[in-house]
């Protein structure tokens, strides 16, 4: 049996570079992908430090790829060796009420490829190959690369929560909380939409100098700066959508703080288990719309392609650093730092 190098996390802070089985499509539907790139999320890199907990070891984390076909199980009939393809991180059953209502990432039996969230959890990425399903593939672009095509899943991830959950329209002034990579997308997503003001507030100086590059409009730093004063000072009329992309409970502090009557704002970027207060009459008589967005979706999926294949966003602009498989651990001490945005892997 021939063998591959993975890096394979054994506990939390132990992450070792090994020659594991290179796995074989033997079920239905089944392709081996030679994995060409893939990025560096952040829940990855919790999850190596131990700061995610829902880990099942050993593992091999990683969920953000792009490669080449290699081999082909029975039944596969959309892909053929050769093919240039992204992958999609999590798979559905199909037949579940809520795959058949369109939100498969709720799907009862899903699992997840080198991610988090499902108790089914698959090797990942960080690998030289991959098994993964076919209805998990989509056809990568032949002009997109394959650094940029492992963002697709961050891509539609911000596509689904800035445009089809926050309902983001032509025109709007729109406030985005941290402007790490996944925020700069959601940024990115919605000057491609036709955002009118666009702030990035964050407290690093880096970060708000790679979102006026992007696009933002202004840039806030809350270290430093009244940022609700600043908002309103820049928007005498308040935000029409806030998107919460930073992580911290102070980041979703802030948003509702920002709010003004009809204000649309997305929880999106905390994923601990932290509370915030609102004051009830006050949201009732605001009569905002709340929402919140997790995970993918095929449809987000094939959206985020679109935006990248049409040039209207090109997320190699978010890649602040390139490894091989070989240097991951070099990797990993990167993520830690905060003058980086995506990290990408090639194995």
């Amino acid at each position: 049996m021939s063998t591959m190098l993975a890096a394979v996390l054994h506990d939390f802070n132990q992450l070792e570079l090994e020659h594991v089985p290179v796995p074989e499509p033997q079920s239905l539907g089944e392709i081996i992908v030679r994995i060409k790139a893939c990025g560096i999320c952040a829940t990855d890199y919790k999850a190596i430090r131990g700061i995610r907990r829902n880990v099942q070891f050993p593992c091999i984390v990683g969920h953000e790829p792009s490669g080449v076909v290699a081999e082909i199980g029975p039944g596969v009939s959309h892909f053929r060796v050769g093919d240039e393809v992204i992958i999609q991180p999590s798979g559905s059953c199909g037949f579940c009420e809520h795959c058949r209502t369109g939100n498969s990432h709720y799907c009862e039996h899903a699992y997840t490829t080198g991610g988090d969230g499902p108790e089914d959890t698959r090797p990942g990425a960080f690998a030289e190959y991959m098994l993964a399903e076919e209805q998990t593939l989509f056809h990568k672009p032949a002009a997109l690369s394959f650094d940029a095509a492992a963002l697709t899943e961050p891509l539609s991830g911000a596509w689904k929560g800035v445009i089809q959950y926050s309902n983001m329209q032509l025109g709007d002034d729109v406030v985005i909380i941290g402007v790490g990579s996944i925020g700069l997308l959601c940024m990115m997503v919605a000057r491609a939409a036709g955002a009118g003001r666009l702030i990035a507030i964050d407290t690093s100086d880096y970060a708000l100098e790679n979102a006026l590059k992007l696009g933002a409009t202004h840039a806030i730093n809350p270290a430093t700066e009244d940022a609700r004063a600043r908002v309103y000072e820049i928007i005498p009329g308040g935000p029409d959508l806030v998107l919460e992309a930073a992580g911290p409970i102070e980041a979703v502090e802030l948003m509702v703080e920002l709010r003004r009557r009809g204000t649309n704002w997305n929880v999106f970027g905390i994923t601990t288990h932290e509370t915030f207060e609102l004051d009830g009459g006050l949201t009732h008589f605001l009569e905002g719309r709340m929402d919140a967005s997790f995970g993918t979706t095929p449809l987000a999926m094939s959206r985020a392609i679109r935006l990248m294949e049409a040039g209207l966003i090109d997320t190699e602009q978010v890649i602040s650093h390139r490894f091989p498989l070989s240097e991951i651990h070099q990797a990993i001490e990167v993520m830690g730092r905060p003058d980086r945005n995506k990290v990408i892997i090639n194995p």
